[in-house]
């Protein structure tokens, strides 16, 4: 049977501390994933979008809503459903925190808001009108760390490398996603059965029941940050 000198069992179990300490304090300052709003009626994904951070409603508890205060005429038959809330927040220097708008459905205003991760799995909102009336809530995590698209963290106008791909001239039509398989292993790529056959991308959505996939995808956050 082999022993540990006591020296050297010290020095794995600190080293182990450590790198458990510091995955937890990453995964801490993460503020992307799916969040539960506080009174529980929608789930909202976050993600980086071309170095900001975006959030769009994901999830509805009642289906089929429609942003019908918002004091756009033109906007009050859209769908909330892949709504962005959270809208370009920049990252405070020193900071665990982010700051940009949020925009409240409820009464169709944009608030200046501040985004902090607390612990591993709660999300704390403050937001304020003109600087004065401030409130906020706090968020519960759902849904683990989304890893950032390469595909929608590129520089406005800069196309993929050729050598990216080199299986397939297909492949940049269907951009990696930032969300459903939150795995950081990269997909296999597909066969020639599968890219003339059905897309890829749409089974894992389609079987888990995710509508809006990736956020950085949609309309109203895609036209701000590609």
């Amino acid at each position: 049977m082999l022993h540990c000198p006591p020296k050297l069992a010290r020095t794995i179990a600190y080293s182990g501390f450590v790198l458990a300490s510091a995955t937890v304090s990453a995964l801490a300052a993460d503020p992307t994933g799916d969040w539960r709003v506080a009174d529980g009626v929608a789930h909202i994904r976050v993600a980086q979008c071309n170095g900001s951070i975006w959030g769009a409603v994901a999830w509805e508890k009642t289906p089929g809503g429609k942003d019908t205060h918002n004091p756009d005429p033109a906007k009050q038959s859209r769908p909330t459903l892949g709504m962005p809330i959270l809208i370009d927040m920049k990252k405070k220097a020193g900071t665990d925190a982010w700051e940009g708008q949020v925009y409240n459905a409820k009464d169709g205003q944009l608030y200046s808001s501040t985004i902090k991760p607390i612990g591993a799995d709660k999300l704390e909102i403050q937001g304020c009108v003109l600087g004065f009336l401030c409130g906020g809530e706090t968020w519960t995590r759902v849904g683990p760390p989304i890893p950032s698209s390469t595909a929608n963290s590129m520089a406005k106008g800069t196309a993929p490398k050729a050598a990216s791909a080199p299986t397939s001239q297909a492949a940049p039509q269907t951009p990696p996603r930032t969300t459903g398989s939150v795995s950081s292993a990269p997909a296999p790529a597909p066969s020639s059965k599968q890219q003339a056959g059905q897309k890829q991308a749409a089974v894992p959505a389609a079987q888990s029941g995710d509508v809006v996939g990736d956020i950085c995808l949609l309309p109203d956050v895609a036209r701000f940050t590609h």
